[in-house]
Order: C-alpha cells, then structure tokens, then sequence
C-alpha cells in the first residue's frame, strides 16, 4: 500500500510540474544531433551547441545525439529517423550530414556546423550567404589564403607541397583547390594526393610524404579521425600544416585555427532564435567565426628541429604527448652533455 501511495504521489507532483511549466507558458523542444564522426573538432561543436541551447533554453530542450561513425549512409538513416520523430529542429555536424538533413526535409529547421563552403555542400550556384530554405547554420571556413601563406612563413625554400585529402569530402576538395591556386601564385608545385576513405589513406599518405617537401591537410574529417596514420609517416620527417587545431594537435607542425566549441555554440544562439519564433531560418544567413589564431605543435616543431613565429600559440596537447616531448627534451639534453663531456 505505502508503494502504491509512492507511486501516486510521484505522479501527481510530475504532473503538477507539467501544469506549472503548462501555465508558465514554456514550450519543450526535442533537437535532432546528427554529428559525422567522433573526432575533437566536431566533438567540441557538439558541446558548444548543446551549452548554448540548455543556458538559453534551460531545462526546455531535449537532445536525440546520435553518430554516424563517418558513414554518409548512416547520416541518412539518422536524419529520417529524427523527421519521422517531428522533432523541432535538427543540428547536422559536418558536410555529409548537413546533405543529409537537406534532403531528408525541407520543413524542419536544419542548422549545420563544421561545414566549411554551402554552396558546395548544397550545391548552390554563386552562393550569396543566405541558403533561402529550410537550412541555415556556420562555417568554419578559415582565410584560405592566410593558411598557404604559412607555409611560405615556416618554409620559404620548399619547393614542392602535397594536398592530402579525402575525395568523398565535397568541402575537402574546395579546399585544397583554393590553397593550391595561393600557394602556386606564391611560386610552389602543388600536386594534391586524394584518398577515398581510411582503407588506402596510408598508401596514399606515403606517396605524398616521398614526393613532397611540405604537406597541407584541409578540415578533412577522415584525416580528423586518423591522424596517427599521418603521424605515423610524417613526424620528424616533412611538415604538415592542418586546417584546424585538432588535427595540428595529432600529426600538424601549424595552423591558424578557430574555436569549434564557440562556433557550435554561436549555432546553438541560432537555433535558440528559430525555436521560439524570433528568427526564421528561411533568412538566417550561415554565420563565420570571428577569430583565427596562429598556433603550432611543440612536440612535432621540436622532431622536425624548428622553431615557431613569435605570435604563435603552442596547442594545447594532452599530458601523454607533453610526457613525450619532455621525455625527448631530457634525452637530447643528456646526448648534448655526453658530448661536451667526451670533448
């Protein structure tokens, strides 16, 4: 008897709570996250997302967060999934699932994050900011032009530079076209190196590294997932500069990068405004972000035996990767003594 009253009690107050927030005239939302692959980039958009959305909409939002595991096919089946739930609104993070979503509805709200380029990623002719449909979003496109210029900074005498990057990633391939035609006008021979998923990125990421005194990665989501392939074959050996921090962070000497956390939180404060009526994403253009920091990895600057630009920032690597570069500070102090030593 006294479960029975428990039980009673604790649906009449539930229920009481659902009048109260009934009266107060809060609605509930339920937001479909369609994330591509779990890497750091798209992991910290991820977040800042859902940070914005649960400090603007406290305790009015649930989240149906579901990955993809770098499979497009897989993007689809979740983004139906989340048409045939109705829910309020759906977040695709990355290129293949922003297509996803675009073709999977033209009603439901569809904001994308990460997705570099737009009118590539949908298709659209002199793409003018302002998709004009059902979908809307962020760009984490960097100065493309201010990235190949990197390259002449760090390394002026190089002469050859390889592009390596996924073919199955539309805004991969924009990329590395758009930093080929800057780094030829600054006097180099590009010759870009495309891979069709993880299976023969390694094959290819050796040729590249054979033929090629510099290599250049775009924010390719395959290569976000495997640096330790590129790692493998390029630390110590050639220099690679990354479209964002995270993969510098796993196999890149430098790159000037952007906050993702902040550029999916400026994506949440966009689906805040379309939720409760005050902006329709039909005239939402695709936001960018604001601010681009030049930063480098210690531990690769230190294998390769260079040193960064006074105004960049060291990345911030995980406590294994500075154990690791003490540990090969300690060892090349101790060779260094040994020599003056014998001497």
């Amino acid at each position: 008897m006294k479960k029975v009253l428990a039980i009673v009690l604790a649906l009449t107050m539930v229920l009481a709570l659902a009048v109260t927030a009934f009266a107060d005239g809060e609605d509930t939302y339920l937001v479909g996250i369609c994330q591509l692959v779990p890497h750091e980039a798209l992991d910290a958009a991820t977040q800042g997302f859902k940070d914005a959305l649960e400090e603007l909409l406290p305790g009015q939002v649930d989240f149906d967060e579901q990955n993809a595991a770098n499979d497009p096919a897989t993007c689809s089946t979740i983004v139906n999934a989340f048409v045939s739930e109705n829910v309020d609104l759906i977040m695709a993070n990355a290129t293949p699932a922003l297509q996803a979503a675009a073709t999977a509805t033209d009603s439901i709200p569809v904001l994308g994050t990460s997705v570099t380029e737009y009118g590539v990623a949908l298709g659209i002719e002199d793409f003018t900011g302002t998709v004009g449909t059902n979908v809307s979003g962020t760009s984490d496109l960097a100065p493309l032009d201010q990235q190949a210029a990197m390259i002449q900074e760090w390394y002026p005498d190089a002469e050859n530079v390889g592009l390596l990057y996924c073919s199955n990633e539309a805004n991969s391939q924009y990329q590395v076209d758009t930093v080929q035609a800057c780094l030829e006008e600054l006097g180099y021979t590009c010759k870009q190196y495309a891979f069709s998923d993880s299976n023969d990125m390694a094959a290819v990421c050796q040729t590249a590294a054979d033929e090629s005194d510099v290599l250049y990665v775009p924010t390719d989501n395959t290569v976000a997932s495997n640096t330790g392939i590129v790692d493998n074959i390029c630390n110590g050996k050639i220099p690679v500069f990354c479209g964002e921090e995270g993969i510098c962070k796993g196999c890149g000497v430098a790159t000037l990068s952007i906050s993702y956390y902040d550029l999916g939180y400026a994506t949440g404060e966009m689906a805040a405004k379309i939720l409760t009526g005050e902006q329709d994403v039909k005239e939402t253009p695709i936001g960018y972000a604001a601010n681009f920091t030049p930063k480098y990895n210690p531990v690769i600057c230190e294998a390769l035996g260079v040193e960064a630009p006074e105004d960049y920032e060291a990345v911030e690597l995980d406590d294994g990767a500075e154990e690791e570069a003490e540990g090969e500070e300690a060892e090349a102090d101790a060779d260094a003594e040994a020599e003056e030593a014998a001497e």
